[in-house]
């Protein structure tokens, strides 16, 4: 008893001591605390070279961020986690980033549907959160929240863009179509905007996602006499899918045309088979031609890797985050109420011209690239895919109305 007392008195003692000795010299500075950026996209399956442009993307506007000097010392991080292009998984792996690794924001998901799934997750907790892919969905009152944001191009800009250009009065057009939300939205887009114009509809068909085989529509959408194959789907099953037709000769008497030109898409099929394909981009790396904040971009990423150019879906990583960032410093602060203030109000121009977010639904206003692939003739070298036919202006008239998308004034 008594030595464990005399124990507990040299401890105290000991302590005040310690205490005495400290008083008077500094203490070592508290590292400020890093900004955490969470990132689900999936890094494995079809969409995956999407996705790890989209990382690079980011990455790059992580480290700009951190070269100029953070948010008053305080660096920035990229959390990517792989979400398989799976709601649940990713509805998981969201969830792991805001309770686990303390995430002050999330930026990313690559399909409709998987989106929406990372939102129901983050405006649940209250977190801010960008999304990076094609949705209409996400803009509605029903999944929308203040903490949502969508810097993507959505499907009835893409597709009103692509169809002013393409489409004509009395154009038969066929569709193929993949049999999910991206596929959807994209067929209900052309249809308004082709009933606008004044063309018509031969038929349509849908295909599973995923599909490796595609010859089987083939006879059947040749069969309809249209004027235009649309052919609205995403990732490896747009290059299947063309390099099918252009092999089945529906390319001799049709014009093909679909709502998104995807770059890898076009280098994983060739030249050949996408000559004369038309589609939509929300960027192309020649804009740096006429776009002062497009050359910077396409400088800084061939700095960072190897003399590369950034992709179409690589430029919406960059400019999320590094919009998101210019949202940080404008807020002075990570607190989530004070950023979306922030971006709310954000005027930036980071990679291909003016941008800002619609009060109603947070849609990114920006100009939509019409676009058409070269022929293997015209190009100067192996990034020289397309050329750019036409720019559609940011204007929040080429978006739906906020009272359709269900939004009270």
């Amino acid at each position: 008893m008594g030595q464990a007392t005399l124990s507990r008195r040299t401890l105290v003692a000991g302590m005040a001591a310690g205490t005495l000795a400290g008083i008077g010299r500094p203490r070592p500075a508290r590292a400020a605390e890093t900004i955490r950026i969470g990132f689900p996209t999936p890094v494995t399956g079809p969409f995956g070279a999407e996705a790890k442009d989209q990382i690079r993307s980011a990455e790059l506007a992580i480290r700009q961020f951190n070269e100029a000097g953070g948010l008053d010392g305080r660096m920035a991080e990229l959390l990517v986690r792989d979400d398989k292009l799976n709601p649940g998984e990713a509805a998981t792996r969201t969830l792991e980033l805001i309770e686990k690794d303390r995430a002050h924001f999330i930026v990313g998901a690559l399909s409709s549907a998987v989106q929406l799934s990372v939102n129901e997750i983050t405006r649940s907790r209250k977190v801010l959160y960008v999304s990076i892919s094609q949705s209409d969905t996400i803009n509605e009152a029903k999944d929308f929240s203040r903490t949502t944001f969508h810097e993507a191009l959505n499907p009835h800009m893409t597709t009103a863009a692509v169809a002013k250009h393409a489409f004509r009065k009395g154009t038969k057009v066929a569709y193929l179509v993949a049999d999910y939300a991206y596929g959807h939205e994209m067929l209900r887009g052309f249809k308004r905007a082709a009933a606008a114009i004044g063309a018509e509809t031969a038929g349509e068909i849908l295909h599973p996602f995923g599909a490796a085989d595609y010859s089987t529509f083939m006879p059947r959408l040749r069969s309809m006499k249209p004027d235009i194959l649309c052919i609205c789907n995403f990732g490896r099953d747009q290059a299947n899918s063309i390099k099918q037709a252009n092999d089945f000769g529906l390319k001799k008497v049709v014009r093909i045309v679909v709502p998104v030109l995807l770059h890898n898409q076009r280098l994983a099929a060739g030249p050949d088979a996408f000559e004369g394909v038309v589609g939509a981009s929300n960027y192309y790396w020649r804009l740096e031609d006429t776009v002062p904040s497009a050359k910077a971009f396409n400088d800084a990423f061939r700095a960072a890797y190897g003399g590369a150019v950034p992709t179409d879906y690589g430029a919406y990583g960059y400019a999320a985050v590094r919009s998101l960032l210019m949202a940080v410093k404008a807020a002075g602060s990570t607190d989530t109420d004070k950023v979306v203030d922030a971006l709310e109000t954000l005027k930036y121009d980071v990679a291909k011209g003016p941008e800002h977010y619609r009060a109603c639904d947070h849609q990114a206003v920006q100009s939509v690239l019409v676009t058409e692939s070269k022929k293997k003739s015209e190009m100067a070298n192996d990034a020289d895919l397309f050329k750019i036919v036409e720019i559609e202006p940011g204007s929040e008239a080429a978006l739906r109305r906020c009272d359709e998308l269900g939004h009270r004034a």
